[in-house]
């Protein structure tokens, strides 16, 4: 038996998650209780009367009771409580009377209860610093006695059903956050907002406000102010710019037309968001005082040009400017950017860059994606963007993404100096070469150049590339030796039709996905007598042109059977699949996502995983695709003694037209793939896995080669 003592020293009970807790005991006899955490309590309905007589309690917690319905009605017994939660009790509509019996209290937190008012008591809470009304969909006003609440600091009243905010809300002298985002029904602010002195936040997103009651010289410690998603809000008052301490402005998806001028007083401002702003054409010239700017964001806005003294930013380190679709050039001051790090300028109607861009010394990311990656084959007018000389003299530059800009021609050996970069997107454009200094660029580690179709031949690569796709080059003809890529690990070269073969492939012994999906047979051939089982020991994808599955395969279903002392340590698959081009349905996806795996139960799905059979081909011909999953795999960690493992073509499918003609299921148990010497002096039986793949690649010959004839679509 519990002794007394035990029940008097008690001081912190927490019952967090006890889930089938239904009921809470008499706790009448823990005297020194300080602490009683109910939290996620589901099954509690009601709190017992005991707990109200808590004298020395300091913290109640039943956030998410879901099923609490029953509060206590008399509190007066909580006379050291400082901090009450109740968030998430979605079934608790009742707040006790005498709340304001509990003068310590600091911290009350009511979001989503079901409660439709706050009991007139509340103005006795004189030392009520935080509360919180969040998603309380029932409350319509607030008492008029809310302006008692002197203590108060952070009001937050986001998603209720407020149709008004009494005037005495200016009589809240400590209040620093007043958060009134989401209230669909509140339309007007009152003028008494401006008493708030210390206010820091004032966030209104989403109400129905048309109009910002500041007054000049109010609000002097105001910080952060957010009116996103204001649908009414057409205006920005010019007394904003006598917020002098304001750093952060959100006026996302608002009707506003213009900026008043005066914004560019505010001379510590850090951050101006202006997403999705319809009406907004022009931002006002007075923005190249606001020197203190460091990100500026107007993606998807209808801005037509930049201030010409844009550059006067000198502090603006991160600038989007995605779908703004009607800007068409950049001010030649815009290399005066001097802290410029990150620009996004996707989808604008920028044709060339001012020759200025190279003085951007600090900048690391550049984004001007003109459409989308993936794309139908039929040819369109390129776009030209004019890539400036100066682009030489950007020494931090480690990102770009050019894609669809339609550089064509012989790009300018101006990377030569480009050191830095570590991500280079070039696809969907128009060039026939690359400039030999590409080599140089010794930090590089991802060079994506998709849908390249005018280039001819790919230049010596610096050795750290770790990823590059040429998928749909469909003019490269030769490839520079591959032989000091050590670490690359992707490679995509699908639909390059007239490649004839990889120099060093058998070198690259990090490779880890190898899509040749649409290539042609000679080329095909050639890499398949370059597989060994070195460059096999990683691959986890390989796709090429191939008509068969190597004979040790199982076809499936395949049950697993334990075997003692040997783990499962991996699964191989492989399959033969074609696509039937004469549909005419374009498999516009970048993987084809029609055949699946599955582990089985007694008959009953446990696991289905989706092959990426990555890199879609041109051509009907087979393609062969091998699909290696280690042992973290869900397919491999799902397996236990009597599952079957099999493979099907997923029903019903995402496209039409693709045939799975061929399929087979290999599994890899320890030991199987572990040897690391030469392999010639073993028998069949002992070959590792890698070993036999490549004694498979090799098996292909110029017969086999002719037969898969290429049938490109054009």
């Amino acid at each position: 038996m519990r002794s007394k003592g035990v029940d008097e020293n008690l001081k912190v009970l927490n019952l967090r998650g006890c889930h089938s807790l239904e009921a809470v005991p008499d706790l009448s006899n823990h005297k020194a209780l300080e602490k009683l955490v109910l939290e996620r309590c589901n099954l509690l309905v009601k709190v017992p009367r005991s707990v109200g007589n808590l004298k020395t309690l300091l913290q109640l917690d039943l956030r998410n009771c879901s099923n609490l319905s029953e509060f206590l009605v008399d509190v007066s017994g909580l006379k050291r409580l400082e901090k009450l939660f109740l968030s998430g009790c979605s079934n608790l509509s009742v707040l006790p009377e005498n709340i304001g019996a509990m003068p310590c209290l600091k911290e009350l937190l009511l979001d989503g209860p079901a409660i439709k008012k706050l009991p007139e008591s509340i103005y006795r809470l004189e030392n009520l610093e935080k509360l919180s009304l969040k998603s309380c969909r029932s409350i319509k006003e607030l008492p008029l006695c809310i302006g008692t609440l002197t203590s108060l600091e952070d009001l937050y009243l986001d998603g209720t059903a407020l149709q008004n905010l009494p005037n005495s809300i200016g009589y809240l002298k400590n209040l620093q956050k007043l958060h009134l985002m989401h209230c669909a029904s509140l339309s007007k602010i009152p003028d008494t907002i401006n008493e708030l002195k210390l206010l820091k936040e004032l966030f209104v997103n989403g109400c129905a406000v048309e109009e910002l009651p500041l007054n000049p010289g109010s609000l002097q410690c105001l910080t952060d102010f957010s009116a996103g998603g204001c649908n009414l809000l057409k205006q920005i008052p010019s007394s904003i710019g006598g917020l002098n301490s304001l750093l952060q402005i959100q006026l996302d998806r608002t009707p506003i037309e213009t900026l008043p001028e005066e914004i560019g007083a505010l001379h510590f401002i850090r951050k101006l968001e202006l997403r999705n702003c319809k009406s907004l054409k022009f931002l006002p010239e007075s923005i190249r005082d606001m020197d203190t700017l460091q990100s500026l964001y107007l993606e998807g806005s209808n801005i037509e040009k930049l201030p010409e003294d844009f550059g006067k930013l000198e502090n603006l380190v991160v600038l989007r400017m995605n779908n703004c679709k009607k800007l068409k050039r950049l001010p030649e001051s815009f290399g005066d950017l001097k802290s410029l790090h990150h620009l996004s300028m996707q989808e604008t109607s920028v044709t060339k860059l001012p020759e200025s861009f190279g003085n951007l010394s600090n900048l690391r990311v550049l984004k001007m994606l003109k459409k989308p990656l993936f794309r139908s084959f039929e040819s369109e007018e390129p776009h030209f963007v004019e890539v400036p000389y100066s682009f030489s003299n950007l020494m931090l530059f480690e990102e770009m993404d050019a894609r669809s800009c339609g550089i064509s021609g012989k790009i300018p050996d101006v990377v030569e100096k480009m050191s830095s970069v570590k991500i280079l997107n070039l696809g969907n454009n128009y060039f026939h070469s690359l400039p030999s200094s590409l080599k140089g660029l010794l930090n590089l580690k991802k060079l994506s150049l998709y849908d390249c179709r005018e280039l001819k031949c790919l230049p010596p690569l610096p050795w750290k590339l770790e990823q590059l796709s040429l998928a749909n080059c469909f003019s490269l003809e030769s490839i520079s030796d591959f032989s000091n890529l050590k670490v690359l690990h992707e490679l995509n070269l699908t639909n390059c039709e007239k490649v004839i073969d990889i120099p060093g492939l058998e070198h690259l012994t990090g490779l880890i996905t190898l899509y040749m999906n649409g290539c042609n047979s000679t080329f095909s051939l050639a890499v398949k007598k370059r597989l060994s089982k070195a460059s096999l020991k990683l691959l986890r994808n390989l796709s090429l042109p191939g008509n068969r599955i190597p004979d040790w395969f199982s076809q499936g279903p395949l049950t697993f059977s334990a075997q003692p002392n040997r783990e499962l340590r991996g699964v191989v698959l492989a399959v033969v699949v074609a696509l039937k081009q004469e549909t005419g349905d374009d498999y516009q996806l970048p993987d084809v996502l029609e055949v699946q795996a599955q582990i089985l139960k007694l008959g009953l799905a446990l696991c289905t995983h989706t092959l990426h059979l990555s890199g879609v081909p041109r051509t009907s011909n087979d393609q062969l695709h091998i699909c290696r999953y280690s042992a973290l795999h869900p397919l491999v960690m799902t397996m236990k003694d009597g599952y079957t493992i099999q493979v099907i073509k997923r029903q019903p499918p995402i496209k039409q037209g693709v045939e799975l003609k061929m399929h087979g299921i290999h599994l890899v148990y320890e030991g199987d793939d572990d040897f690391k010497g030469e392999e010639h002096l073993l028998t069949e039986s002992q070959l590792t896995v890698s070993q036999k793949l490549a004694n498979f690649f090799r098996s292909f010959d110029e017969g086999e080669a002719s037969s898969e004839s290429e049938s490109t679509v054009t």
